[in-house]
């Protein structure tokens, strides 16, 4: 049997990250029309979650929760029926760095808060709760090329089981001394709403294939640093292409020797 293609239409987009509020916002600085000025990632508060786990959150689930809702709003979506996918390099590094920190103590006790949190579907779980989903869930991570495995992870379900897909890639900093091995400077999330077939909401059309080519850089130079130091960021591409407006094809990084090429083709 031949695989099936992995074609997905988009109908949403959710972004946070430095100097990028919201997709609206960041369009305007993909497309050329407005300059991108650096500026420190605001996370909002998790209003949709109870205040128990609100005061539980880490920096990251306010992050997914903030693109995820951007996107499925877009979409004209429910979010408590969408299966998804959560993609991530290294997830929570805060928890992770308290949790050595606590072991390397003569107290050795952990927080079971720290503890819950630290698990790499945290997020998904944070998700679940806040719109009540119940839909299935995946959390991967594939290093700088998580975005790319998460994209291609979503397609998969797309093309597959003929549902609509969430996708939510994110990516937060570490604090010292693992941010001198991993220099993520600060948060970036990104999330994508894909169907099987065109609506009213749709954006473009997304068709995806393993290529040999090198991943597409940034025209803009700050833009090009972001997208190589976080790795959820290295959808900008793809994003500016679909800023844009106009049909086209992007290599986003994925492993050696191996891209993955997303053919564009706007829908309105």
């Amino acid at each position: 049997m031949s695989a099936p293609e992995l074609v997905a239409y988009l109908n949403g987009v959710g972004l946070l990250g430095p100097g990028l509020a919201d997709w609206p916002g960041a369009a305007r600085v993909l497309s050329g029309r407005e300059i991108w000025q650096r500026a420190p990632t605001v996370l909002p508060a998790p209003q949709c979650l109870p205040g128990a786990e609100r005061r539980r959150t880490g920096p990251l689930v306010k992050l997914t929760l903030a693109v995820g809702l951007e996107a499925t709003a877009a979409a004209r979506a429910d979010p408590a029926s969408l299966p998804a996918v959560f993609t991530s390099s290294g997830a929570d590094g805060q928890t992770c760095h308290e949790i050595c920190e606590a072991l390397a103590s003569d107290d050795r006790q952990l927080s079971p808060t720290r503890f819950h949190n630290s698990v790499h579907n945290a997020a998904a779980g944070y998700w679940g709760i806040a719109t009540g989903a119940t839909a299935a869930s995946n959390a991967l991570c594939a290093y700088d090329a998580s975005f790319a495995a998460g994209l291609l992870e979503a397609l998969c379900q797309v093309a597959v089981e003929h549902t609509s897909e969430l996708l939510v890639a994110y990516d937060g900093s570490y604090p010292e001394p693992m941010h001198h091995i991993r220099p993520i400077p600060d948060a970036f999330g990104v999330a994508l709403v894909l169907a099987p077939r065109a609506g009213a909401a749709s954006l473009a059309r997304l068709e995806a294939a393993f290529c040999a080519a090198r991943a597409d850089p940034m025209t803009d130079a700050a833009l090009e640093t972001l997208r190589a130091s976080i790795p959820a960021a290295r959808s900008l591409p793809l994003l500016a292409q679909l800023a844009r407006g106009a049909s086209g094809r992007v290599v986003i990084e994925y492993l050696d020797n191996t891209g993955l090429a997303v053919e564009v083709r706007p829908c309105r």
